[in-house]
């Protein structure tokens, strides 16, 4: 069975993808902060049969990566890797003006630096799957400019970039930036706790992502929802262009500032 590495995997998108491949017949290893959660999340998922490993800690820990792909290993190797854990950097979401600096840090380290320490943590085992894959969980605000969105959306620019640069040097994996779109998760009700509008659950977008592991479309940047309303209408392209400053594709992203589901 293939295996993969889901990180803030105990609610929201990551609990949701975990949900998409168990269905699958992939087995796991999940990572979330919330022991008890994770647990629960990892329970839901006995009903599919597939083997779940479930390790509380936290991704800015090497040693708790090390244990991930580890788990990994022992399940039979790494075939896809999902950096989707996600700091903000304040709660509730501020202008860059109130911003503290140590706030930024925090969503750097966890939404950057803990992505690119998993991915050099599991990449020999993802050289050696015959289909490897990275996804890195992005967000519409990596590409636009929103209000207060700016030091969660600088931290998810520079994973694009990673992810971007990763693709090229690792030319027999795919890498994909995926912007999921807004959803309904406990993440973005941290950031705009006085928004009451109505989003999608995270599970509409897990066919998106769930096409790219079907399709293996080129490394690049896509948008969950795009993907699946391509694959509704039978072959619409999910993929961001890449454009100058202030012209990114988004007619092809999906829209919306998306979160990571942790």
């Amino acid at each position: 069975m293939p295996v993969a590495i889901i990180t803030g995997a105990s609610k929201g998108l990551g609990r949701a993808l975990a949900e998409g491949l168990a269905e699958r017949g992939w087995d796991l290893v999940l990572d979330a902060r919330t022991a008890p959660v994770l647990k629960e999340a990892a329970r839901g998922l006995e009903p599919y049969g597939t083997k779940v490993v479930a390790l509380p800690g936290d991704v800015t820990d090497a040693g708790h990566r090390a244990d991930l792909v580890a788990a990994a290993r022992e399940l039979g190797g790494l075939d896809l890797l999902v950096n989707n854990a996600s700091a903000l950097g304040a709660e509730p979401l501020v202008a860059l003006a109130e911003l503290g600096l140590a706030g930024l840090r925090a969503a750097l380290e966890t939404n950057v630096v803990a992505a690119l320490g998993l991915v050099q943590e599991g990449l020999g085992l993802l050289r050696a799957a015959p289909a490897g894959a990275v996804v890195a969980v992005s967000s519409d605000a990596a590409a636009e400019a929103y209000g207060t969105w700016g030091g969660y959306g600088a931290s998810k620019a520079a994973l694009d970039q990673l992810a971007a640069v990763l693709a090229v040097e690792e030319p027999g994996l795919r890498v994909w930036a995926v912007d999921p779109g807004d959803m309904r998760t406990d993440l973005y009700a941290a950031a705009v706790p006085d928004d009451d509008s109505g989003r999608p659950e995270p599970s509409a977008v897990v066919p998106g992502f769930l096409r790219l592991l079907d399709e293996r479309p080129p490394s690049g940047r896509y948008g969950a929802p795009a993907l699946v309303a391509g694959r509704e209408a039978g072959g619409v392209d999910g993929q961001a262009q890449a454009g100058p400053p202030g012209d990114r594709a988004q007619t092809d992203l999906g829209g919306g500032r998306g979160e990571a589901g942790r």
